[in-house]
C-alpha cells in the first residue's frame, strides 16, 4: 500500500505542540456533563453550539471544543506553530503537497486567530494557528481543583491504513519517534511522534482510517486516575469505562481508557518521560510483546481495536473509510497497536533502545 510521498521544496511549519480537538458531539447537554461534571475539564465560553474547555494547567483559551452536529465526528486536530509567519509556512506546504487548504484570518473556533485547515495527505483534518486569547491559568485556583483534575492536553491518535507511509510523513513536517513497533523484517506497526518534549503528540496505529483512535489528557500523578474511576464507579457509569488502568510498555505512561456519550475515547494518561534530547534514542518493540500494550500482561478489549471515531473533511461531511490490506503479518493485526500472541519463545524482552537489546 505505501506510496511515500515527495518531500516539498519549502520548509516545514515549526509545530509547537498538540494544543486542542474540535469534536462534533450529537448531543451537547449529555457532553457537557461529562466532560465538564465527570472529568472536571474547564469551560472557558459557551453557547447553544459549542463549549470551550481546558485543562488547569492551560493559558490559550481552550484544549476541547465540543461542537454540536449530526454525526460524531473530529472537525480537526490542531496544533499550534511558533510564530505568525509559521500559518503562512503550513499553507505554503501543503499547497505543494497538493492538499486542499483553507485560510480564516478569525480562526475556525472563538478565542483562535489567524489559521489554517487542511486536509492533509493521510485523510486527517488538521489544522495550524498562532493567535489565541489567553487566559487565566487555573494552577493557583486550589478552590478549583478536584481529586481527578486534568492538567494538560498529551496527544492525540489516529488510525491508518498505512504507517509507514504516515510516518515518514510527519517525520518531514518535523516529528520525531519516540518508540515505535516492528516486525522481524522492519515492518512499522505503529508510531509514537512528538514536538514537544514528551513521548508523543500524536500517534500513528495501523487499521482502517481515516480515523480518530483517542485524545488524551493528562494528569499528575497514578491518584487522580483512580479517583476517575471510583467517581465513575460511584456514579453507576463504569460501563464507559473501557480499559483499565493500567501500565503502558509503550510510553510508560499510566493510563484509563473511556468513552463519552458518543463514543469517542479519551485516554486519562501519565507518568510518561522526557524527550527533549537532540539524541534521544528510539524504543522500538517487537510487534510479539503482549508487553507493550500493557505492562503487567492485562488483555486488550476488542472494541479498543475495532472502534474509533469519523474524522471530516473541510466540507463537514465524514471521510470515507480505507481498509488497511498488506501481506506482511500488519495483515492479521487489527486495531491499534497489533497481534494477541506473545513474545517468542526464549526472548528475554521485546523491546531494543537504538541498537542496544
Amino acid at each position: 500500500m505505501t506510496n511515500f510521498l515527495p518531500t516539498p521544496s519549502v520548509p516545514a511549519p515549526d509545530i509547537v505542540r498538540c494544543a486542542y480537538m474540535d469534536l462534533v458531539v450529537t448531543d451537547l447537554a449529555k457532553s457537557r456533563e461529562f466532560y465538564v461534571d465527570v472529568l472536571g475539564l474547564h469551560i472557558t465560553e459557551e453557547d447553544e453550539n459549542a463549549i470551550y474547555l481546558r485543562s488547569l494547567e492551560e493559558f490559550i483559551h481552550h484544549n476541547l471544543v465540543l461542537r454540536k452536529g449530526p454525526v460524531a465526528a473530529v472537525a480537526a486536530f490542531a496544533y499550534r506553530v511558533k510564530s505568525p509567519a509559521e500559518v503562512d509556512a503550513a499553507e505554503a506546504y501543503y499547497r505543494e503537497l497538493g492538499c486542499r487548504t483553507e485560510r480564516r484570518k478569525d480562526g475556525f473556533s472563538k478565542g483562535i486567530g489567524d489559521s489554517l485547515r487542511v486536509e492533509d495527505p493521510l485523510g486527517f483534518p488538521y489544522e495550524f494557528f498562532y493567535e489565541t486569547e489567553h487566559v487565566e491559568r487555573l494552577t493557583r485556583r486550589y478552590d478549583l481543583y478536584n481529586a481527578g483534575e486534568l492538567v494538560r492536553l498529551d496527544h492525540f491518535n489516529q488510525v491508518t491504513p498505512d504507517v509507514p507511509k504516515g510516518r515518514a510523513y510527519l517525520e518531514d513536517l518535523g516529528f520525531r519517534v519516540s518508540e515505535d513497533i516492528k516486525d522481524s523484517d522492519g515492518v512499522t506497526y505503529a508510531a509514537w511522534m512528538h514536538r514537544k518534549q514528551t513521548v508523543h503528540d500524536t500517534a500513528l496505529t495501523g487499521g482502517d482510517g481515516p480515523r480518530m483512535h483517542h485524545v488524551a489528557f493528562a494528569t499528575h500523578e497514578k491518584h487522580n486516575i483512580i479517583q476517575i474511576c471510583d467517581k465513575m464507579g460511584a456514579l453507576r457509569i463504569s460501563d464507559r469505562i473501557e480499559r483499565g488502568p493500567g501500565r503502558h510498555g509503550v510510553s510508560n505512561a499510566f493510563y484509563l481508557y473511556v468513552l463519552d456519550p458518543d463514543g469517542h475515547r479519551i485516554e486519562i494518561y501519565t507518568q510518561d518521560y522526557y524527550t527533549g534530547d537532540p539524541d534521544n534514542p528510539t524504543v522500538t518493540w517487537d510487534v510479539h510483546d503482549n508487553q507493550r500494550r500493557d505492562w503487567w500482561g492485562n488483555p486488550v478489549v476488542p472494541s479498543w481495536y475495532t472502534d474509533a471515531s469519523l474524522v471530516l473533511d473541510l466540507d463537514g461531511n465524514p471521510q470515507p473509510i480505507v481498509a488497511r490490506t498488506d501481506n506482511s503479518e500488519m495483515a492479521v493485526t487489527v486495531g491499534a497497536d497489533g497481534f494477541s500472541y506473545t513474545r517468542e519463545p526464549g526472548e528475554e524482552r521485546g523491546f531494543k533502545v537504538g541498537n542496544q537489546l
